[in-house]
């Protein structure tokens, strides 16, 4: 399982962190999705062959900006 952290801004609340969730659950490879609006963090568990750039596009469906940690 190979982990994935970005920073994501624009989340206030648990509303937020769960459409988030929702959009990021749906990129292929993905098998798990940790969201906090407290810190900012998106954590992606997935299978290795997780895109950023379809991670990203999600986080944005869901209305939010974010970038790959470093």
């Amino acid at each position: 399982m190979v982990t994935t952290e970005f920073q994501v801004t624009g989340m206030t609340c648990g509303h937020c962190e769960m459409s988030i969730r929702e959009e990021v659950q749906e990129v292929p490879g993905v098998e798990s999705v940790e969201v906090s609006h407290q810190t900012g963090k998106l954590v992606v568990n997935g299978n290795g062959t997780v895109d950023d750039a379809a991670v990203m596009a999600a986080v944005q469906t869901a209305g939010y900006h974010g970038v790959r940690s470093a």
